[in-house]
């Protein structure tokens, strides 16, 4: 079978095709012909790394996993003995951080059971492919480890609100009556209002965390201003979390979510519960698909010999939502 691969870190150029052998499901495992995979930041932050220090779990010179990919939804090819939850036949789709490695830009991918979950009725396995990572990423930014969350009315500030993340925060949001304000480039402006924001801010001219205004609420995809700035932006009781950023941002969330969140009436750090696939928030992203109050966005997609061009426009900013990889049936 053809999969993408990185023997070494760089830029999307350094992914190539190759030929493998096809896995063969044992235990609980579950063998799925890929039909589409979507891009993600994650995808481009494990070819730099991002942050540098994830290196060290990585592979100091080089990856030590040199699979690609991270979203992907197809149909369910064969699974092992002790499989019960699918089928052969079945259309589901998967988060392999869930399987704890990588593979979806491939023609197959093999994973426990847990991994994966059954595609939503009447999507199409493009759109099912962008829900995994990024949506479900999306819906935990909107509540604490505690399940604390802002209340109906609630001013939320996506940073972020055009890419891979963002496009489903602002929509999530929307659907839990928040008063929403996205941040994005200037000409996915409108894009952004698209989704339903209030409110949308360029960040090439204005710094939120200057602009006087004060939020209940604030999701940074990938951070880009101090902890300390952005907390300037909060009401009295507000929240701010990042995603991801670079080394120092990184680390100092942790500082803000260790130190400073404990010592004032404002929670600020890294979001650290992410549970992939956890299936209350996969059936609750489903309730909202299904009343029509989020809807996954495509922007471009590419064949798997083209998943180079798919990376390197994700990673050049040009994304208004998803990328989406296709593979032919059969």
């Amino acid at each position: 079978m053809k999969a993408a691969y990185a023997d070494r870190y760089g830029s999307p150029d350094v992914v190539g095709i190759r030929e493998i052998e096809r896995p063969t499901p044992t235990g609980d495992e579950v063998l799925a012909r890929v039909r589409a995979a979507s891009v993600n930041r994650a995808d481009l932050d494990g070819l730099k790394p991002k942050p540098g220090f994830m290196r060290l779990f990585m592979g100091i010179r080089a990856p030590r996993s040199q699979e690609m990919g991270t979203d992907a939804a197809g149909v369910v090819e064969a699974v092992g003995p002790d499989a019960t939850r699918f089928k052969p036949g079945d259309q589901v789709m998967t988060d392999m951080f869930a399987a704890g490695h990588f593979g979806a830009f491939a023609q197959y991918v093999c994973a426990r059971e847990k991994a994966f979950e059954p595609i939503p009725i009447g999507m199409s396995f493009e759109e099912a492919a962008t829900l995994p990572h990024s949506a479900v990423l999306a819906l935990q930014g909107m509540r604490l480890r505690s399940g604390r969350t802002f209340k109906p009315g609630g001013k939320v500030l996506i940073d972020g609100a055009s890419g891979n993340v963002g496009p489903f925060a602002v929509q999530i949001a929307k659907a839990m009556r928040a008063e929403v304000t996205g941040v994005a480039r200037g000409d996915k402006l409108d894009f952004v209002r698209s989704l339903g924001a209030d409110h949308v801010i360029d960040y090439e001219t204005v710094d939120y965390t200057k602009a006087g205004e004060r939020y209940d609420w604030i999701v940074a995809v990938d951070a880009h201003h101090p902890v300390r700035a952005a907390r300037r932006a909060l009401k009295s009781g507000g929240v701010y979390l990042t995603m991801g950023g670079d080394t120092g941002t990184i680390l100092a969330a942790l500082g803000g979510s260790l130190l400073m969140s404990r010592f004032g009436d404002k929670w600020s750090g890294l979001m650290l519960w992410w549970k992939p696939m956890h299936r209350p928030d996969v059936d609750a992203l489903k309730e909202l698909i299904a009343a029509g109050k989020v809807r996954p966005v495509i922007d471009r997609r590419y064949p798997l010999d083209q998943v180079v061009e798919a990376l390197s426009w994700v990673e050049d900013g040009h994304a208004r939502g998803k990328v989406v990889i296709t593979l032919p049936d059969g």
